[in-house]
Formats: structure tokens, C-alpha cells, sequence
């Protein structure tokens, strides 16, 4: 997931949960109080209370009407002979029952031995079928009102209420996050392509506001930096071409200039030049052809523009490789190796890089000789990523050093001066440069400098 989208999603919990929590909390603490307080509660209480009272009043008035019975000071009324007869066929010995309009008297059913039954009557104080009335329409009310019911009723609305809105703006949060996000996402990748030297990058222009004209500002200054690019590359080609041109005419008059002599010197002699002189001769000619033929090649090697197809490079694996192919070449050098345990990775083209390192080390080894040492080393740096290349060779002039990187001018024999000024020209156009440093073995050292791989990227 994208970081700022992630961290617009945890400022959302962070801000929305415990308000969110508190809220509830206060909504269903209040719910509670409201539902204590309401009288429906204490008429609950009332209800039972008075329930309890009916059933100990009714009870006492039935032991007392038996007692007085049993004790003769109540008369008794016996029943018509049918009623006695549907008294005996429920199988009762006894029954106390409440009559009277409201409840207010007491009768008393008892079987008597010459299978009659009497009934025993006492009026009561106080009338007990209305108070029954009255208790079960009190009870009737409470088990109506659902306040129990009510109470988690309620609860898990608020709560699906409370959690469908969060979740909802969570939602849209996650979608607005993922609208302002993207367009930034592109920016970032943008601004890491252009900074890896492909001004031709652009981005697709959306929405509006800040963020579209953020975008169209960078497409816009992508398409000056492209134009600032090539108006550079076009005055630095015609000017190096200038100078190129100057330096590769004086180095072919150079060559001619014994060429000439040399034939000025045989048609001078005429028939009198032996075959040792024509020998000689013609042997200082085929050499100056031939210098004359690698300065060409060189010069047309130089003007050759490669095409660059930026890819990322384990640089490790790249400089064991080139010191493992050019050991055979020079057997007698030594070789040391400081690369970084990292394995870090630099974005540029892999060929040309090749050519870069195939060109300073093949130096270092040759002004090493043998017995020397070549070391190459690989660290990273922040953002870039640095090759070195050391040797123990006798190290560079300041005449030397003050025009390194021309071209067409060389310090070694056989050299067409053309090296250096297309190792550098490599890594320029990879996005990076190569510069000399004080060399740790006593020579000559070159840094070559890269777009390092972001890590997590």
C-alpha cells in the first residue's frame, strides 16, 4: 500500500475512534439513567410488592374462615343436591373460592358426611378479586412496555448506526486517499525517471486543484529540461566536433609530414636510392598509413552516438566480471577487490558501463605493469553509487590532469587519446560522471559515479 495513503488512513483512525468510542459510551450511559429513572420501573416494584400483600392477605382470610369452621362459630348453608353432585364429581374435599362483585367475600366449600355440601361465607375487608384485577394490569403494563427489550433494542441500533457511518467514511476516505495518492505516486516515479536522466517522461494530467497543476508543472518543466538538453548536447557536439576537428588535423599532419619527407627523400635520390634505403623507407611509410588508419577508426568510434537503455546493475557482479575477464590479459597484475556486502544496485546501461570499466581498469593495468596492483571498490552513497579503480602505477602530471578527459590527446604510447573521453561520455549520458581522485596505492584513481536503486522502491 502506498505510504501517504496509509498514513491518511491511520490519521483517520486515530481521530475518528476515540471520539467515535466516547460518543457511544455517553449515548448508552445516558440511555440507562433515562430508563432508571422512568416509572415504569417503580411500578414494576409496586406490582410485586402488592402481589405479595394479596397472597398473604388471601391466605390469612382462608385459615382464619377454616378455623372458624372447624370450630363451630360460623353457620354454613348446604347446596342443592345438583351442585353437590358436580362439587363430588371433581373430586374436592374442600374449596375456597372469592365472590361478590368485587372480590369482597370469601365462600367455603367442604363435603360433609351425608354426601352434602356446605358452603361457609365471609365477607371481606378488603376486596381482593379487584386488587387481582388491578396487580395483573399493573404486571400487564411493565411486560408491555419491553423496557428490557427497549433498552437492547436500542444499544445495537446506535451501534449498527455508529458503525455503518464510520465505515462508510472509512470507505470514502480509502477511495479519496487512493485519488490524492496516485497522482502523487506518479509525480514521485516521475521525478525519480527524469533525475535517472529520461527527460522524455511525462505524466498523465488528472483531476484538479493543486495536485493538476503540480502535474502540469512538471510535464512542463520535463519538456524544458528535454529542449535545455538537446539545445546543450547540440552546442557541446558542434563545439567538441570543432575541436576535435582542429586537434585530429593537426595529429594527421603530424603523420603526413614524414610521409612527405620520406618521398621527397626517393624521388630526390631517383635511381640512385639502394634497396635497404626503399626498404627503410617504405617501412616509415606502412607505420604512419597505419597510425593514420587508427587515429581515423578512433575518431569514428568516438563520433558514433550509442543508444541508452537504462536497467538496473548489480555493480558487484559487473566489476568481477570485467577483472575476471582482463586477469588473462594481464596475468602478471594483481588484483584486489573491495566491493560492498550490500550488493547495492545503480540504474544506468549496462554495455556502456561495461565499456567504462573495461577502459580504467585496462589502464590501471598498464600503468601498474607487472608486479603492480589494480584495486577496484564499490560503495554507495546516499543517493549514487561509486565504482573506484586504483593503481600502483606512477600516478598522473598536472599537465596530465588538466586535460584528462580531452579528447585526442594521449599520455601513453599507442594511445589515440579517445579513452577516457568516451568512458566519460558513457557515464554522462547514464546519468552519472567519472572523476579522479588521490589514488591509495600511489597512482592514478577514477570514480565513477551512478543513480543508486532505492531501496524499498
Amino acid at each position: 500500500m502506498n505510504r501517504l495513503r496509509t498514513r491518511l488512513i491511520a490519521v483517520f483512525l486515530v481521530a475518528t475512534l476515540l471520539p467515535l468510542g466516547l460518543t457511544l459510551w455517553t449515548s448508552l450511559s445516558l440511555l440507562e439513567r433515562s430508563l432508571q429513572l422512568a416509572p415504569v420501573s417503580e411500578l414494576d416494584t409496586l406490582s410485586q410488592s402488592l402481589e405479595r400483600t394479596g397472597r398473604e392477605l388471601y391466605q390469612q382470610a382462608r385459615e382464619s374462615l377454616r378455623r372458624d369452621v372447624a370450630e363451630g362459630r360460623i353457620q354454613g348453608a348446604d347446596l342443592s343436591p345438583a351442585d353437590a353432585r358436580a362439587f363430588r364429581e371433581r373430586g374436592l374435599e374442600e374449596e375456597f373460592v372469592l365472590a361478590g362483585a368485587n372480590g369482597d367475600r370469601l365462600d367455603y366449600y367442604v363435603s360433609g358426611k351425608h354426601d352434602n355440601v356446605v358452603m361457609y361465607s365471609r365477607q371481606l375487608r378488603v376486596p381482593l378479586g379487584e386488587l387481582t384485577r388491578q396487580i395483573g394490569a399493573a404486571r400487564q403494563t411493565v411486560e408491555t412496555s419491553g423496557v428490557r427489550d427497549f433498552r437492547r433494542g436500542f444499544s445495537r441500533t446506535l451501534l449498527l448506526v455508529a458503525a455503518s457511518l464510520w465505515l462508510a467514511a472509512l470507505a470514502a476516505l480509502v477511495f479519496m486517499a487512493a485519488r490524492i495518492s496516485r497522482p502523487v505516486r506518479q509525480l514521485t516515479q516521475g521525478l525519480e525517471r527524469v533525475a535517472a536522466g529520461d527527460l522524455a517522461t511525462r505524466v498523465e494530467e488528472q483531476g484538479s486543484g493543486e495536485i493538476a497543476a503540480a502535474m502540469q508543472a512538471f510535464n512542463h518543466m520535463a519538456s524544458q529540461l528535454q529542449q535545455a538538453q538537446e539545445r546543450l548536447i547540440q552546442v557541446t557536439r558542434v563545439a567538441s566536433w570543432q575541436a576535435l576537428a582542429r586537434k585530429m588535423a593537426h595529429e594527421v599532419k603530424n603523420s603526413l609530414t614524414p610521409i612527405r619527407l620520406t618521398m621527397e627523400e626517393i624521388v630526390s635520390r631517383k635511381g640512385a636510392a639502394d634497396g635497404a634505403f626503399l626498404e627503410q623507407a617504405a617501412q616509415i611509410v606502412a607505420d604512419e598509413v597505419n597510425t593514420l588508419e587508427k587515429r581515423v577508426r578512433a575518431f569514428s568510434e568516438f563520433s558514433a552516438e550509442p543508444p541508452v537503455l537504462p536497467a538496473e546493475i548489480d555493480v558487484n557482479a559487473l566489476v568481477e566480471e570485467r577483472v575476471s575477464f582482463l586477469k588473462n590479459a594481464h596475468p602478471e597484475v594483481i588484483y584486489q577487490m573491495n566491493l560492498a556486502p550490500d550488493r547495492p544496485k545503480a540504474v544506468a546501461d549496462p554495455d556502456l558501463i561495461k565499456g567504462v570499466l573495461t577502459n580504467l581498469l585496462e589502464n590501471a593495468a598498464e600503468a601498474a605493469r607487472p608486479g603492480g596492483v589494480v584495486m577496484a571498490r564499490t560503495a554507495r552513497s546516499g543517493e549514487q553509487l561509486n565504482i573506484e579503480v586504483h593503481d600502483s602505477g606512477p600516478g598522473l602530471s598536472l599537465q596530465a590532469q588538466s586535460s584528462l578527459f580531452e579528447p585526442t590527446i594521449s599520455f601513453k604510447k599507442g594511445g589515440m587519446g579517445l579513452g577516457l573521453s568516451i568512458a566519460r561520455r558513457s557515464a554522462l549520458l547514464c546519468g552519472g560522471d567519472i572523476q579522479t581522485l588521490d589514488g591509495e596505492l600511489g597512482g592514478a584513481a577514477f570514480r565513477v559515479i551512478l543513480a543508486a536503486v532505492r531501496n524499498g522502491v
